[in-house]
């Protein structure tokens, strides 16, 4: 139920934030402020505050915040309606008359949301009932507790594949859910080829995934019956669940996977249900599909090194080789992968539940780097026993370094990849050697220019045209574009609730800001619609104050009126989707440059040259006239 704002605001001037949080936590007044003890998470030093000024809290360990209103739902599991109707009776205050006409609007109104969540508590339900003993028993074998099962709202999908196959919807039906509805929330099979719509899910083990924020967003199924074809069944594709975008269990591995310092992607439900069983909070899983750009991106904002968790067989290391090439082009400073590798013939849940959380542990602490996945991948794919065979390597070896796209990254990749061959081959010899400045000698520094006679030993590329056209692309253009889209956003955080994705999937170079960015993105994710107030005091609980007010103030100016905070949302939305398009346009021309150049350095042809120098020339046509400063402090912002 809606609320008129006069009465909201009525309800929270007579109650006081202080009164209410202080009934849950411990609170010391300082200065106009009161601290506690975070009810959220277990602390020894506060970092709870409540503000009865602006009639707000804020957690700084788990970064909720909200109003009094907000502070009963998330405490104490009521609904906005239940919290409103206690504080109001604590007010005095009449609640506001319910007109049976908005009461039919918002039956009608019942989102997509509501509609999942309606069909994980029938789920819930089954589970417990007669119909879901042989569910029970699954699962009883499997060795899961049931606080376990509660807390991965794990339940039973009823019916047979033929004849009864319309529980769920009846049970949807009989809550006022349309047909419509439930076929865009993928609950049912419909089609112009189905005379009548039946239930997606029947007779299967179900697990609901949630989003970030804990919603429940789409399902997965498990067959009990060994004869149905898909072992696994999931949700299709809906406004809600996009499988390759998120992660199961992210909304419960966000808070255990920030305070260890990693997160862990295992391959399946159970998986993720058995190590947590353990005693191991923080591990996520891909949503039925190998693993995807999003996905380690996803990973990557809660751990710089998220570790890949496969099977120790033959099935798990071809899993791991796939993820290795997925990562590589994505790669950049203090972002990777590790593996871990389980004994044979093991899966997490199967060594949990054999041998403890602690040999998981070990599994774990044992996983590799991703470099010695690289070089695992490539040197056993063949056998390196005569001079032929050899250079076939080295030139596997330099096409997958060529695949990393950062700098850095690759600069350093090289080194240890090629270190790692002369090694097990002895030091290069002859003109390759010294073309990659391995063996000593005498190097003409001029570059190569068309019509020149080709020289294998001339540098494919001057430093001078890398450095002028790369720098000021990173520096200017896409570096620019990056300061400009998160100003608009502090300014304006009300676009984040149709941009959040879009922001997600950002490919920022500069360090900081992509840590502004993934910092963002989790308040977001918690809190819609989301104020900027209170999105300043969760950049402030993580020490990005200064970037933030400086990119909201100053860069905001110059980077034009509709990222300033007065400008108004269609302003600024305009603004925000042209430094988007901006931002992509560079991004693609640096990636168009360095494929140039190793193009060039391949081979070096009149074609070839042109085509560096075109690229470069529009390059610098994207120089910004203005390049933002950073203040002091701001460290890694050009990094």
């Amino acid at each position: 139920m809606s609320f008129p704002k006069s009465f909201l605001d009525e309800l929270k001037a007579r109650i006081r934030v202080s009164d209410v949080v202080g009934r849950k936590v411990k609170l010391i007044r300082r200065g106009r402020e009161f601290v506690g003890l975070s009810p959220f998470s277990n602390e020894k030093s506060p970092s709870f505050t409540v503000n009865d000024d602006k009639q707000f809290w804020h957690c700084f360990s788990s970064g909720e915040h909200g109003d009094v209103i907000k502070f009963l739902e998330k405490v104490e599991n009521l609904s906005f309606l239940e919290a409103v109707e206690r504080l109001a009776g604590e007010a005095g205050l009449e609640m506001p008359q319910r007109d049976p006409m908005n009461i039919e609007r918002e039956r009608e109104a019942a989102t997509l949301i509501e509609v999942m969540e309606m069909a994980a508590a029938f789920f819930r339900q089954k589970l417990q009932s007669g119909a879901g003993a042989e569910a029970r028993r699954y699962l009883e074998r499997r060795g899961l507790r049931a606080e376990t099962i509660e807390r991965f709202g794990l339940g039973y999908s009823p019916g047979l594949d033929r004849g009864d196959r319309h529980q769920l919807m009846g049970h949807l039906t009989a809550k006022g859910v349309s047909v419509a509805q439930m076929a865009e929330a993928g609950l049912i099979i419909h089609g112009e080829d189905i005379p009548e719509p039946y239930d997606r899910f029947r007779n299967r083990l179900m697990f609901p995934i949630a989003d970030a924020r804990g919603r429940v967003i789409a399902f997965g199924g498990r067959a009990l019956d060994a004869e149905q074809k898909a072992k696994y069944l999931n949700s299709p594709e809906t406004p809600l669940f996009h499988k390759g975008r998120g992660l199961y269990n992210l909304h419960q591995a966000r808070k255990p996977a920030y305070d260890l310092g990693t997160v862990i992607a295992v391959e399946g439900y159970m998986d993720v249900i058995g190590m947590a069983q353990g005693g191991i909070d923080n591990a996520v899983a891909p949503l039925g599909t190998a693993l995807t750009e999003d996905q380690i991106g996803l990973m990557w904002r809660l751990a710089p090194e998220p570790i890949l968790c496969f099977d120790g067989d033959r099935a798990g290391l071809k899993a791991a080789f796939r993820a290795v090439e997925r990562v590589l082009p994505l790669l950049k400073p203090g972002h990777s992968l590790r593996f871990a590798l389980l004994p044979d013939g093991k899966d997490p849940d199967d060594l949990v539940r054999e041998e403890g959380g602690e040999a998981m542990h070990e599994v774990l602490n044992a996983a590799r780097p991703l470099a010695d996945m690289v070089w695992e991948k490539e040197f056993q794919a063949g056998t390196w026993d005569t001079p032929e065979r050899r250079a076939a390597l080295e030139a596997r070896i330099e096409e997958v370094i060529g695949m990393i796209a950062d700098p850095k990254v690759k600069g350093y990749y090289a080194q240890d990849l090629r270190g790692r061959i002369a090694k097990i081959f002895g030091p290069k010899q002859g003109a390759r050697g010294a073309f990659r400045g391995q063996t000593g000698g005498n190097f003409r520094k001029t570059p190569w220019k068309p019509g020149q006679r080709f020289d294998p030993r001339l540098q494919p590329v001057t430093p001078e045209l890398r450095n002028s056209a790369l720098a000021r692309s990173d520096k200017g253009g896409a570096a620019r574009a990056e300061e400009g889209i998160l100003a608009v956003l502090l300014n304006h955080p009300e676009l984040l609730e149709t941009y959040c994705e879009e922001l997600s999937r950002l490919d920022i170079k500069t360090a900081a800001l992509d840590k502004l960015r993934n910092e963002i993105i989790d308040i977001a994710a918690l809190h819609t619609p989301l104020e900027r107030e209170a999105l300043m005091n969760h950049l402030d609980s993580r020490e990005l104050a200064d970037i933030a007010q400086h990119l909201s103030g100053r860069v905001a100016g110059r980077t034009g009126a509709f990222a300033k905070a007065d400008a108004s949302q269609d302003e600024a939305e305009a603004g925000f989707l042209r430094l988007i398009s901006d931002h992509r346009r560079t991004i693609t021309l640096e990636a168009e440059f360095r494929a140039a150049e190793r193009a060039l350095a391949a081979e070096m042809n009149d074609e070839n040259w042109a085509r560096l120098q075109a690229i470069h020339k529009q390059l610098q046509s994207e120089r910004p006239e203005l390049e933002a400063e950073l203040p002091d402090g701001a460290s890694g912002m050009r990094n």
